[in-house]
């Protein structure tokens, strides 16, 4: 009968530390569901906007590199920008026909792109621009 007793100690204390691992267990499950909640997804595509200008000729250095300064400033203004590069053109086979900067911008979604187009913010990079350009060309295009 003792060792019936004993037998019985045995299994209920091997029940309460198996309870006790599955719930350590259960709570480390949770925690990492939060982490991994709480990471920022990438979408599998992202939306690039394309810009290219053509500068007229009379357009100063210091105004190119106003209108660089203003562009660049837009992500850090419209938190739909998610990435934001420029550069200018170094092609040697000569088709850029006039255009010699790229900008390109990009977002996660179109409504991100809808809501940057008429943004306070980007109108007012259109006032810097003045009439310095002799060129412009957009193009938009979602990353495969």
């Amino acid at each position: 009968m003792k060792k019936f007793y004993i037998g019985i100690l045995f299994v209920g204390a091997m029940s309460i530390f198996a309870s006790c691992n599955q719930e350590k267990e259960e709570e480390k499950i949770v925690e990492e569901i939060q982490e991994i909640e709480q990471t920022p997804m990438q979408p599998d595509s992202v939306l690039r906007h394309v810009v290219m200008f053509g500068f007229k000729e009379e357009t100063s250095p210091e105004k190119i590199q106003e209108v660089i300064d203003a562009f660049a400033a837009l992500p850090s203004k419209i938190e739909q920008i998610k990435g934001f590069e420029w550069g200018t053109n170094n092609s040697p086979e000569n088709l850029n026909d006039g255009l010699t900067h790229a900008f390109t911008l990009t977002f996660h979604s179109e409504e991100d792109r809808a809501i940057y187009l008429p943004h306070p913010d980007h109108k007012a990079f259109g006032e810097v621009l003045g009439n310095s350009l002799s060129k412009v060309v957009v193009v938009d295009y979602w990353t495969h």
